[in-house]
């Protein structure tokens, strides 16, 4: 587990842990309140392991959990962020940050040429925007299925 200038503690976390299990139905029951349905690709708990996805958690040194976020393989040199939700007691703290860096370091690692994302398009999606935004994503082509919409937003940074 790396340790983050902030003292968040992040590293691969178990998705059947219950406390991850309900922040990442605390974020897709969040995405679904922000996107109709059919637009929204946020991954169920059950579904994570299944869906191919390294989940990431940033915890407190006493343990408490601040956030999860995703990582995907899509081919053998581009992945995916997914499942990317801060709680909402440590938001502001820098916990986003922790966990894309502990990302895209893990891209990096696995060889990976670029990242891409899918976010929404609404103003409760911009602070997700901004931060993908600061670490240099720029819109792109869907990739991987999605469709760029009104709802949705495929982002990508070339590593």
């Amino acid at each position: 587990m790396s340790v983050a200038e902030s003292g968040i503690e992040i590293g691969v976390g178990d998705p059947s842990r219950e406390d991850v299990r309900r922040l990442v139905q605390v974020h897709r029951e969040w995405s679904l309140q922000q996107t109709p349905p059919e637009f929204s690709f946020s991954v169920a708990p059950d579904a994570v392991g299944e869906a191919g996805i390294t989940l990431f958690t940033a915890r407190s040194p006493d343990g408490e959990l601040l956030g999860v976020g995703g990582l995907k393989q899509l081919d053998s040199r581009h992945g995916e962020v997914k499942t990317m939700h801060s709680a909402a007691a440590a938001r502001g703290r820098g916990v986003g940050r922790a966990l894309l860096n502990a990302l895209l370091d893990e891209a990096r690692r696995r060889g990976y040429t670029r990242v891409s994302l899918e976010t929404g398009t609404t103003s409760a999606f911009q602070p997700a925007r901004a931060l993908y935004e600061s670490a240099g994503f720029l819109p792109s082509e869907p990739f991987a299925g999605y469709a760029n919409t009104d709802h949705n937003l495929c982002m990508t940074l070339a590593l």
